[in-house]
């Protein structure tokens, strides 16, 4: 049903963005959603103090359970397994999907219902399972219509909205049989429903994502608006759940702030539909719920992260999305201008650790550092600090120094060390500044229209006809 679509390559990033900015439709959907969530999330915080109490808790919560992240996942690993959930390890996509497609094989599995997950996105799940002979479908309504158009998620929340009604009647009506042309959005839900209904009494396994892992207790947390993950994960006869490693929280009153914080931040609710708190498989004297549990608990770059006192704190994060619906770059270029499973703010400051500095680095460059992001993050992630030390390692010194970035130095060219080892020297030495000054004041004509990016958007730069050091002599008396 769907097409692999691969990580789209970093020099290409300009050229999607320039066909975002020059799409006045795309932007006009955007702006105008991004107004709506930005609305809807003020209306749930009224009171600014008790947000920033609140903020400041969620995120002492956070960091305090990155900094117990090794026992709490140790934790974590043996109250599953007491609950009979069997935990696997993995240290990247690759491993992850083996294991997976392993407990597939094992129960003789065909087909796979999903609830919302980005990290099966990030891991490349669907396709992995397709290549294996394995169905994967998407159950939630907004990652079934990107599944159903070939294309990725747009959004960490949202997935399909970057897509219009007529867009998605459009499809539905060309990809589905029997489905007539209709534009009314209800009707498109039902529609959407009525496929999926079937999808979960015939699948033989669920996958679904983890919002917590609650380590003291043995729990696994999944949030939602549309029934599906409580399908996914009750219907099928095996459930795998599948998370990052720093999703884990030590207690179960942990739980209620960063729901409080994750569901009014993202869609403006005060609680979504459904609060899910999976425990292990179904008991003897239970009617429904699935024969085996699996949780697969993924690294896949987030101990780089981790290693890193500062970067560690791009993993409080817990994949709200208002980092996005408040960033003017995301609100033009879009999701799929990114290239990556996770765009916007945080997925400038993730997806180096999990693709390489070297892959995305570009993507630290596309902020205008103005600080909406840290100011709404839920969890107080100082995103635009980040940005900036991600700049510094891009354009760093390459070398084999273990704590530096995979990918360190990336963006560090021949040309650009030679012209700041030459504005170092001017400016370093008040001879060579003067003579420097000098020149470039008469021969000012000289300057170029063309000056790299800067003149993308501004005009050139030409020097002074006088230096301020002459202005200053001529007012002497």
């Amino acid at each position: 049903m769907s097409r692999v679509i691969p990580i789209h390559a970093m020099d290409d990033f300009k050229q999607r963005s320039r066909e975002a900015l020059n799409n006045p439709g795309q932007r006009k959907n955007f702006r105008s959603a991004m107004d709506f969530l930005q609305a809807k999330r003020r209306g749930q915080f009224p009171d600014e103090e008790a947000l920033q109490s609140l903020r400041e808790l969620g995120a002492s919560i956070r960091r305090y359970s990155l900094a117990h992240l090794p026992r709490l996942l140790e934790q974590l690993e043996r109250n599953l397994t007491a609950r009979g959930v069997q935990v696997h390890w993995a240290r990247d996509g690759a491993q992850a999907n083996a294991i997976a497609l392993g407990i597939a094989q094992k129960v003789s599995a065909k087909t796979i219902v999903k609830g919302k997950s980005m990290v099966s996105e990030e891991i490349g799940f669907n396709h992995a399972m397709q290549a294996a002979g394995i169905a994967a479908l998407e159950s939630d309504m907004g990652e079934y219509i990107v599944q159903l158009a070939g294309e990725a998620p747009s959004h960490i929340i949202m997935p399909a909205i970057h897509k219009t009604k007529q867009e998605i009647a459009t499809l539905f009506a060309r990809e589905l049989p029997g489905v007539a042309y209709t534009e009314d959005v209800d009707a498109l839900i039902q529609i959407g429903r009525r496929v999926l209904r079937r999808q979960f009494a015939q699948a033989d396994i669920g996958l679904s994502g983890v919002n917590f892992a609650v380590a003291q207790t043995g729990t696994l947390c999944l949030v939602e608006n549309e029934g599906n993950g409580r399908m996914c994960t009750t219907v099928p006869r095996v459930h795998i759940a599948i998370t990052g490693i720093e999703k884990v929280v030590e207690k179960l009153e942990h739980v209620p702030p960063l729901l409080s914080l994750l569901t009014r931040s993202a869609t403006g609710q005060a609680v979504t539909t459904y609060v899910n708190f999976i425990s292990g498989p179904r008991q003897p004297d239970e009617l429904d719920g699935p024969d085996e549990v699996h949780l697969i608990l993924l690294d896949n770059g987030r101990t780089q992260a981790y290693a890193d006192e500062q970067l560690r704190a791009t993993l409080q994060c817990i994949r709200c999305g208002a980092c996005m619906n408040h960033c003017p770059v995301y609100a033009r270029i879009g999701g799929h201008a990114y290239g990556t499973t996770y765009p916007g703010p945080i997925g400038a400051i993730i997806s180096p650790h999990l693709l390489g500095l070297e892959s995305t680095y570009p993507l630290a460059f596309a902020s205008t550092l103005c600080g909406a992001c840290s100011e709404v993050c839920p969890v107080k992630i100082p995103i635009p600090d980040l940005l900036v030390r991600l700049r510094n390692e891009a354009m760093d010194k390459v070398d084999d120094d273990e704590g530096s970035l995979r990918g360190s130095g990336a963006a560090r060219s021949v040309v650009d060390t030679t012209i700041w080892s030459v504005w170092s020297q001017v400016y370093g030495r008040l001879g060579l500044y003067r003579l420097a000054s000098w020149f470039m004041s008469r021969g000012r004509a000289l300057s170029p229209n063309e000056q790299g990016g800067w003149t993308r958007s501004r005009t050139p730069l030409i020097p002074a006809p006088k230096r301020l050091r002459d202005l200053l002599k001529e007012r002497k008396p």
